[in-house]
């Protein structure tokens, strides 16, 4: 059962495509189902493809695809058209033409986060504009990374992290992991002999170790973004 925005989201989706051959904009998603923020439509992108009703195609930007309507959804009438319609060939020719990655998502940013020795990671207000080609499914927040200890995996002090929410990761991803409820670190996740390790990237740096409960993970690395001055 979708919600009422879902539907109304799939149902324009289609509707673009079936018109213009070309899926709408971040931005004209957001203005048709009058959100407030391109973050609610990366949601509700991000909640249909999860459960199979859209999705996203690679190597573009704005390319999305309908899988499947919902079971009361009316199928849209088509005109029918002459091969040779001007109108039909232009839309062709758009529908083949890669749109530039221009959709932007504002997604939270909170604070800092050890790639060093835990240091607290500072729940923030603000947010940070993400290219959305970055962003795969799911909900997505950002730290900035302070120190060094993950710099042989690409990770430099005053990078942002864009993390994926997920208690849910695999031995050797890198994750956001909370430190006996008050310390938040970057580090790849390993488990042992019921213990819990977290392992830098830097060879001046060891393994952190802990008992099992006392690492909650938040979410893993989904991307890297870097401001160069």
């Amino acid at each position: 059962m979708l919600t009422a925005k879902q539907h109304e989201l799939i149902r324009f989706i289609q509707q673009r495509l079936e018109d213009t051959g070309i899926s709408p904009s971040f931005e004209e998603m957001k203005e048709a189902l009058d959100l407030k923020s391109k973050s609610g439509v990366h949601r509700l992108i991000s909640a249909l493809e999860e459960r199979g009703f859209i999705r996203r195609l690679p190597n573009r930007a704005r390319a999305l695809e309908v899988i499947k309507q919902p079971e009361d959804a009316t199928p849209a009438v088509k005109r029918p058209v002459a091969a040779n319609d001007p109108v039909t060939m232009s839309r062709a020719a758009a529908a083949r033409t890669p749109e530039p990655a221009n959709d932007i998502i504002d997604v939270p940013l909170h604070g800092r986060i050890a790639a060093g020795a835990p240091i607290e990671a500072i729940e923030g207000q603000s947010s940070m504009p993400v290219p959305a080609a970055l962003l795969g499914p799911g909900e997505h927040y950002a730290l900035e990374v302070s120190g060094d200890s993950m710099i042989e995996a690409g990770i430099f002090d005053g990078d942002f992290a864009l993390v994926r929410r997920t208690d849910s990761v695999r031995d050797g991803e890198i994750v956001v992991a909370l430190v006996r409820n008050e310390e938040a670190t970057l580090k790849y996740l390993r488990r042992e002999n019921g213990k819990v390790r977290l392992d830098p990237a830097n060879g001046m740096y060891d393994p952190q170790i802990y008992d099992a409960h006392e690492v909650v993970v938040q979410g893993k690395l989904a991307g890297l973004l870097r401001r160069y001055h």
